[in-house]
């Protein structure tokens, strides 16, 4: 029951922040986020939430179906769209992956400098 607790309350946490700035990004990153960061700092032990979440990733697939029927709604929509679509998945793509790319090497190169210094 705690685990629900836990990941519900980092969620609705997420859906008031949002309401109350009306900053245009998902509540859902928002909770994630907040849940990260409890994770992060000790203030949530990894133990309160892991049978949830390993429950929630094995199952993931089938959390992906109705919104896969969803997109048979509005199959013509996509049509219309679909060059448009596809160059900005694309595009999005390579930028995600370059910029993961450089943040890895911006982690790896401050880890080596940490060892660095402590060594010293």
């Amino acid at each position: 029951m705690r685990q629900v607790v836990i990941i519900m309350g980092c969620l609705l946490f997420g859906e008031v922040f949002v309401y109350l700035t009306g900053i245009k990004m998902p509540s859902s990153i928002i909770g994630m986020l907040l849940l990260t960061v409890s994770l992060e700092l000790g203030w949530i032990k990894l133990d309160w939430v892991k049978g949830l979440s390993d429950f929630l990733t094995k199952n993931m697939a089938f959390f992906f179906v109705p919104p896969g029927v969803a997109i048979m709604l509005y199959l013509d929509l996509i049509q219309a769209s679909f060059w448009p679509i596809i160059v900005a998945s694309t595009l999005g793509t390579i930028i995600v992956f370059a910029c993961t790319g450089w943040t890895h090497q911006l982690f790896m190169r401050h880890k080596n400098t940490f060892k660095k210094n402590k060594n010293s």
